[in-house]
């Protein structure tokens, strides 16, 4: 089951937290359809915030059409996000972990780390297209 977290520095609004982890958890596979929701009130306790916030989540997620509410029985997960990639993120994630505790050995902090990961992202994946030498 999914244990969400907040960010209380985050710009991003706490119920879209929440939908973005979801998510994120839909596309690794660790949520697959089926798979229920924490209960919105141990959700609400767990992180100190209003029911409410959580409902929206939730909301906003069958809204997207990835889960449904069924009455009296909770929140359930009715379709992923995981791609035919899945089955090479195990060892993705291995080598990552493995870079992110270099770093971590080198002695950056977790917000130089992120800054590192986020700009190499941004312009391996977003820059633009490599030039064709032929």
């Amino acid at each position: 089951m999914i244990e969400f977290v907040l960010d209380g520095r985050s710009r991003v609004a706490t119920y879209m937290q929440l939908v973005l982890q979801v998510k994120q958890s839909l596309r690794v596979g660790l949520l697959e359809p089926g798979d229920q929701l924490p209960k919105v009130r141990a959700v609400a306790q767990s992180l100190a915030i209003n029911p409410n916030t959580v409902l929206k989540a939730y909301r906003e997620l069958e809204i997207e059409g990835l889960a449904e509410g069924r009455p009296g029985v909770g929140t359930f997960i009715v379709r992923t996000l995981a791609g035919p990639s899945l089955v090479n993120q195990a060892d993705l994630r291995e080598d990552l972990v493995t870079w992110l505790r270099k770093a971590q050995a080198a002695g950056l902090p977790r917000d130089d780390i992120a800054a590192l990961i986020d700009t190499t992202l941004r312009a391996t994946l977003d820059g633009p297209a490599p030039k064709d030498i032929s």
